[in-house]
């Protein structure tokens, strides 16, 4: 809590060459990419970082191919572009994955039309990815048995990349490197409107959302990364914009893993859409839908989930069906679809075919910056437009040239390496983690993971699974209590860690683990925040601080 107070305190004493409102992707990128460069930044978000659609994708890092179909041929060679160099400038986060589609008969594009697609994709994506397969009947047997064969006539298996964490997981990881090259950052911070001075500068008036009191943030350039709900923003700032959002719904649900193979079964489910399931560690994750919705936020209905378990279990051989007894857990993401309204209605647009561009508007009269749609592919070439569109507005970048994103160098990963080497760092790993400790650490915390060795060499105890089944140690939590604005325990068990994806509440609620995790995280109001997450489960729990001693 010391760092976002603080932040909170200087938000309303100083003044900014921009504020940010929206800390999803768009937002986290934005503020990344201009404080880096020295622009005075301040960035707000009503809830968590990353806590709407950025919390809720499919965790694929993916060059569009869908795309293909539309003939949106400059879209999807900029998303493979964006693609490939997220890959190459997180290594150890962004990792290359296998789809292996599933092609029914009749379907509308013959097999062999869908396999030569795929090699297009491949050649647009500049034969970054490994080479397309095609496999008759029988070879996709052998190859992934687990996918019922009644209504097919052959397998296409082509690459495209996923996060091996999670979606909000790297999104805060820009919020962090904004942080640390001096950003203004705070959740739980809610704009409520924007007036501009006859000097030129804005007076954003804005509300603490856990305190409830009001501060005043001023800067000269505002930019609206509200996601879903940056339409509403403008309309309270009364800023015209071509621009407007569709939104579209699309939920996954989390079961325990289905295959042993590591990579994405593809499918075109009854609406003829894309229907994936996706590895998520020791889970899969199945979706997703395409649903219309006015507004947000957007549940998870009865619909929806049999939907989602009627088209897998139509297309899997199980050894019994799935049903919601069997959900771990659930997405559910509002997408914002950017469409060009000028001369046109939105009820004319077709909306299942609208690709997840982004698209930006500037009003340079006024000084403000409107991001609409956009994914998480997509961000690094968003933080890099916003930085040329803020600097043609006059704000002075004293770093220009700086480079503002990617995983720390290679001399500082040898570095790290012979450390955890000489302190015997994956002695320390769990038997059942899913990979050495040193190679997690480093992905989820870069340089910051020397300060882990640290602690390490000081406590062994601080290498211990707290939350067992959940794969962070006592040393991480006690970092993201210190450098991480963990606020609610929902912010840590869903966005700094994937933990509420891949274990289910009840669960969760008979964990001791996750009672002295609140311990460290909270420090005394640790009972009232695990309260807080397990609301709608009842009451009547013991106070972490009370099974802390008796575990002891």
């Amino acid at each position: 809590m010391k760092i976002r107070d603080n932040n909170i305190r200087l938000l309303s004493q100083k003044s900014f060459d921009v504020l940010i409102i929206g800390g999803g992707i768009n937002g986290a990128v934005s503020a990344a990419a201009l404080a880096s460069k020295g622009v005075s930044v301040s960035l707000i978000e009503k809830k968590d970082f990353a806590s709407s659609t950025s919390q809720e994708s499919s965790n694929l890092v993916w060059g569009g191919i869908k795309y293909l179909e539309n003939y949106e041929f400059t879209l999807v060679n900029d998303l493979c572009k964006s693609r490939n160099q997220l890959i190459r400038e997180y290594p150890a986060t962004v990792k290359e994955i296998r789809f292996l589609v599933a092609h029914e008969k009749n379907f509308r594009k013959g097999r062999y039309t869908l396999f030569l697609g795929t090699l297009f994709y491949w050649l647009i994506g500049r034969f970054f990815t490994k080479r397309p397969n095609f496999f008759t009947l029988n070879q996709l047997k052998d190859y992934e048995g687990i996918i019922n064969r009644d209504n097919l006539d052959a397998g296409i298996e082509y690459s495209d990349a996923y996060l091996q964490d999670n979606d909000a997981r790297f999104t805060f990881s820009f919020v962090r490197s904004a942080l640390s090259h001096g950003c203004i950052a705070a959740n739980y911070v809610e704009a409520l409107s924007s007036r501009r001075n006859k000097s030129g500068w804005y007076i954003t008036t804005a509300k603490n959302s856990i305190t409830k009191k009001k501060l005043s943030i001023r800067s000269k350039i505002i930019i609206n990364a509200c996601g879903p709900e940056a339409d509403l923003l403008n309309d309270e700032n009364q800023i015209t914009t071509s621009h407007k959002h569709l939104l579209s719904k699309g939920i996954h649900l989390i079961v325990d893993r289905l295959t042993e193979s590591n990579r994405v079964l593809t499918f075109f489910a009854d609406d003829g859409r894309l229907f994936f399931a996706i590895p998520m560690g020791p889970k899969t994750c199945i979706g997703t839908t395409d649903t219309r919705v006015e507004s947000v936020p957007a549940v998870v209905t009865d619909e929806d989930r049999d939907f989602v378990l009627h088209n897998i279990n139509k297309r899997l051989n199980l050894a019994k069906p799935l049903t919601r007894k069997d959900i771990i857990a659930e997405r559910c993401g509002v997408r914002p679809l950017a469409v060009n309204i000028a001369g046109n209605s939105d009820n004319n647009q077709d909306w299942m075919q609208l690709s997840r561009k982004h698209a930006t508007e500037v009003d340079k009269e006024r000084n403000y910056i409107s991001i609409f749609g956009g994914k998480l592919t997509d961000c690094l070439n968003v933080g890099e437009e916003i930085s040329e569109i803020v600097e043609d507005m006059g704000i002075e970048f004293p770093f220009k040239k700086f480079k503002w994103y990617g995983e720390p160098g290679k001399a500082m990963y040898k570095e790290y390496l012979h450390e955890a080497k000489l302190m015997d760092l994956d002695g320390y790993t769990d038997p059942e983690s899913s990979e050495p400790l040193s190679a997690r650490l480093w992905r989820r915390y870069g340089h910051e993971a020397f300060y882990l060795l640290e602690d390490i060499r000081q406590d062994p105890a601080n290498a211990q699974v707290i939350i067992k089944g959940a794969e962070y140690i006592r040393c991480e939590i006690q970092l993201a209590a210190k450098r991480e604005m963990v606020i609610k325990l929902e912010d840590f068990l869903k966005r700094r860690s994937k933990i509420a994806l891949i274990t289910s509440k009840a669960k969760l609620k008979k964990s001791h683990g996750l009672k002295e995790a609140c311990l460290i995280l909270f420090g005394s109001d640790a009972h009232l925040r695990y309260e807080e997450y397990f609301a709608e489960l009842g009451q009547g729990e013991a106070k972490p601080e009370e099974t802390a001693k008796k575990s002891k």
